[in-house]
C-alpha cells in the first residue's frame, strides 16, 4: 500500500493513522487494498485518501468510509440534466458560486458523505445537536469501551471567560495548570477501575471472578466519565455538512470539535475542491450585515460621520460591525 503522508499536504491531514489501534490500521490497509472497477462518479483527491485514520485530539480520529457524488454532481442536480461535462468547468465553477451565493441548497443535497469518528463523548453530545445526519454510534450496552479519555494539552486548558458564558478565558498556568491534569487523569483512571470492577469481565468475557455477578454494561458505563471516547457512523449531504462546518469550523467553536472540523474541511476539499474554496470565500470568509449595519456603511462610504447612537444598532452589533470593516 502506498504511503499517504508522502502525498498529503502538512496540516489537519498529517500523520494519519496515528490514534487508531493497531487491529483498526490493519482493517484500514485491507480496505484500501481491495480494488473495483466502477462507473460511478468518483473525487481522485478523496479516493487517495480513503478509509485512512487521521488523527485528532490525543486518541480520536476521523476517516471517510463511503461518498456519493462530486462537483459535477451539484452541478448535474442544479441543471437537472444527463451526463456530465455539459458545460466547462469554469462554468459549473461560477453556477456552484452562484448557487452557495444566493442559497440555493437542493442541489448541495445529493452528495453525501459517511464518515468513522472517535470522539470524546462531551464533544458527541455537543455534536449531536445537529440533526441533519444519519449517526450509528458504539454501544455501551452491548461493547465494554475502551480505557482512552480525553486529557488537554496544557495550551488549551483555560479559565472561563469573563466576558462569554460558553467561552476561555486565560490559559492556565504552573502548579494549577499541573493540578487540573492530575485531576482528570485520576478520576478517569478511578470512574474506569470502578467500570472494570462493576462489569467484572475479563478479556475473554468471562468473569473476571468467578465468586461474583458484574452489573450489566448498560448500568456500569453510567459511571464513566464525559472525556470517555465514543465512536460513531456519521453520514450527511454535503448542505448539511457546510452547515455544520460553517458552525464548528469557525473560530468562536469550542477548541475540541474545531479540531474535528478542520479535518472535516480538508477532507472536503479533497472531494468537492470547487463547492469548498466557494463555501470558503462566501461563508467563512464573509460577513453578513443587517439592513441597519448596511444603511450604516453606505452612510459612511458617502462620508458621513456615523455613530453608534444615530446608527441604530446595539453597542455590541455595533462593535461586531466595526471589528468586521477593522476599523
Amino acid at each position: 500500500m502506498p504511503n499517504e503522508s508522502d502525498s498529503l499536504p502538512p496540516g489537519p491531514l498529517s500523520n494519519p493513522g496515528a490514534n487508531a489501534t493497531a487491529d483498526q490500521i490493519a482493517e484500514i490497509e485491507e480496505a484500501r487494498a481491495r480494488m473495483a472497477e466502477t462507473r460511478r462518479v468518483v473525487a481522485p483527491g478523496l479516493e487517495e485518501v480513503l478509509y485512512t485514520a487521521f488523527p485528532v485530539l490525543d486518541h480520536g480520529f476521523v476517516r471517510v468510509v463511503d461518498y456519493m457524488g462530486d462537483d459535477a454532481a451539484v452541478v448535474q442536480a442544479a441543471r437537472v440534466s444527463y451526463g456530465r461535462g455539459t458545460k466547462s468547468v469554469r462554468n459549473d465553477a461560477g453556477l456552484i458560486r452562484y448557487l452557495l451565493r444566493h442559497r440555493h441548497t437542493t442541489p448541495f443535497e445529493m452528495c453525501e458523505i459517511k464518515l468513522h469518528v472517535k470522539l470524546p463523548v462531551f464533544v458527541a453530545r455537543q455534536w449531536i445537536r445537529h440533526r441533519t445526519a444519519n449517526v450509528n454510534e458504539y454501544s455501551a450496552r452491548y461493547s465494554v469501551l475502551d480505557r482512552e479519555f480525553y486529557i488537554p494539552a496544557p495550551e488549551h486548558l483555560a479559565a472561563q471567560s469573563a466576558a462569554n458564558r460558553q467561552g476561555r478565558g486565560d490559559v492556565l498556568e504552573g502548579d494549577e495548570a499541573a493540578r487540573v491534569l492530575q485531576l482528570l487523569r485520576d478520576d478517569a483512571a478511578a470512574c474506569y477501575d470502578h467500570y472494570e470492577e462493576m462489569l467484572n469481565e475479563g478479556p475473554d468475557g468471562a468473569p473476571a471472578d468467578p465468586g461474583r455477578q458484574g452489573l450489566a454494561r448498560e448500568l456500569a458505563r453510567m459511571n464513566l466519565p464525559l472525556n470517555v471516547y465514543t465512536q460513531w457512523y456519521w453520514k450527511t449531504d454535503l448542505h448539511n455538512l457546510l452547515h455544520f462546518l460553517s458552525l464548528r469550523a469557525d473560530a468562536h467553536a469550542q477548541y475540541e470539535i474545531r479540531a474535528y472540523a478542520d479535518v472535516m474541511l480538508a477532507l472536503t476539499e479533497r472531494w468537492v475542491p470547487i463547492t469548498a474554496q466557494a463555501f470558503r470565500d462566501y461563508s467563512m470568509g464573509a460577513v453578513s450585515l443587517s439592513a441597519p449595519a448596511l444603511a450604516a456603511v453606505r452612510r459612511m462610504i458617502a462620508g458621513e460621520t456615523v455613530t453608534q447612537e444615530d446608527s441604530g444598532l446595539s453597542a455590541r452589533e455595533w462593535r461586531e460591525m466595526m471589528a468586521a470593516l477593522e476599523r
